[in-house]
Parts: structure tokens; C-alpha cells; sequence
């Protein structure tokens, strides 16, 4: 299989731009070639490390998660939040322009970044980092995540495990999240100049909020979507 190329362009204003130009496995949705193995003192794992992060220090010097920001951080350290850009997004042959600010570009490719980091609590998020929507919304989102779960569960029925179709599991995935989330904001607040990281961060953190609320409200807000399904049409073609 060919693997998946990804470029995140940001055109400014006075004419400058910065891009990131990543990689993806196509069959693990594994970055290929990670830039850094190593990194300043914010990525070593001890600093801010998460309250239940499962790595060792003997073993793991650096966060994954840390040290896959480096380049983003590094490059936004003079921009705000709220600077206007003009973001393109090439994904193969797919590409999305749209004009947004720099906190929301910044979000969206910090959680492609995230997803494919090595974090064990990011390994979750690797389908939806394989199947990478720019920019997507709240609604985008939750459908995303909980269609890629629901999937999970189907292949964990077909081995002979039980499947979670209560969505407790996706529930708790996020929670852990939000602890990540809160870590890496801390470790990239002392890192950054501006503000503009740590908003993306936080913006990410707001999603990873809503998503168990919407859960335990079962999901009503695009339940409509599915109506169909509740239909005659739908029960007679079970039949067939």
C-alpha cells in the first residue's frame, strides 16, 4: 500500500508561510520517519508528565506526545492566536484551502500529530489520524470518533471478545484525554513565547470535553441522522 502524505501550508498575511510535510504508514497510521528522537528539556517524560501515564522513566526518556509538537511549537512561537492565515491542506490528491486563525489550524494539525505520536493514550486515535479531516467540526467530530469506536468493537466481536456498544469504553478514552491534554498544555505554555500552541491545545481540550457529555445524552444531537434505520425499508431489507 502507498503511504499517506500530509501537508499543512499556512500563508500569512505579510506574504511568509510555514509548512509541515508528514507521512503516515498506511496499514499502522504510524508517522514514518519521525524528525525527533530527542528534545529540550519540556519533552523529557518527567516534566508534566501525566498523572496516569503508563511509561517509564527508565525506559522512555522523552514524552511522545512532547516530542511530536516540537516543530509545530517551535514555529509558531511568534504567532497569536487570533493572526489571520490562509491554511491549505493536501491530503494526497484531496486538498482544502480555507481562511481561519492560527490557534484553529494549529489544533487541527497538533491532533493529526497527537494521533500518530506513540502516546499510548493517543494509540486510540490513530484510524481517525488515517482518515485526517482538517479543520472538522464539533458534529464531525463525534460522528468520527464514535463511528471509528463502533468499527473497533466490530473487529473485537469477530475475534470472539465482547463488543462495547454502550460506548463506555469511547467515554472513558476521552476522559483520559482531557489529563493528556492538560499536561501537554502545560508543558508547551512553559515552552512558547505566544499563545497560540496552547490555545490549539485547548481547543482540542474542549472537544475532548464535549464528547463524553454528548455520550451520556445518547448522542440525540444527530440521532435524527438515522432515522431510516428505525424504518419498514430497513426491516424488510434485514430480511432479504
Amino acid at each position: 500500500m502507498a503511504n499517506i502524505n500530509i501537508s499543512y501550508i499556512f500563508r500569512f498575511e505579510d506574504g511568509s508561510e510555514n509548512s509541515f510535510r508528514l507521512c503516515l504508514d498506511d496499514r499502522t497510521a504510524e508517522m514514518l520517519d519521525p524528525k525527533h528522537h530527542d528534545g529540550p528539556e519540556w519533552t523529557r517524560l518527567e516534566y508534566h508528565q501525566c498523572s496516569h501515564c503508563p511509561l517509564n522513566g527508565d525506559r522512555h526518556e522523552y514524552c511522545p506526545a512532547a516530542l511530536s509538537l516540537i516543530d509545530c511549537v517551535a514555529a509558531s512561537s511568534d504567532l497569536m492566536s487570533f493572526d489571520r492565515v490562509s491554511l491549505e491542506v493536501r491530503v494526497d490528491k484531496k486538498v482544502t484551502s480555507i481562511d481561519t486563525t492560527v490557534q484553529k489550524g494549529l489544533s487541527s494539525l497538533i491532533g493529526l500529530l497527537l494521533s500518530s505520536s506513540g502516546c499510548p493514550y493517543l494509540k486510540f486515535f490513530k484510524p481517525m489520524g488515517r482518515q485526517h479531516l482538517p479543520l472538522a467540526s464539533e458534529k464531525d467530530t463525534i460522528f468520527r470518533a464514535v463511528g471509528m469506536y463502533l468499527l473497533a468493537q466490530y473487529y473485537l466481536q469477530d475475534s470472539g471478545n465482547p463488543p462495547d456498544l454502550a460506548l463506555k469504553g469511547l467515554k472513558n478514552i476521552y476522559e483520559k484525554l482531557q489529563v493528556v491534554n492538560l499536561h501537554l498544555a502545560n508543558r508547551v505554555r512553559e515552552a512558547s513565547e505566544t499563545d497560540s500552541s496552547v490555545n490549539a491545545v485547548i481547543l482540542l481540550d474542549l472537544l475532548s470535553k464535549a464528547l463524553p457529555m454528548v455520550i451520556e445524552d445518547k448522542l440525540e444531537d444527530i440521532h435524527g441522522w438515522f432515522d431510516i434505520y428505525h424504518s419498514e425499508l430497513f426491516t424488510e431489507i434485514l430480511k432479504e
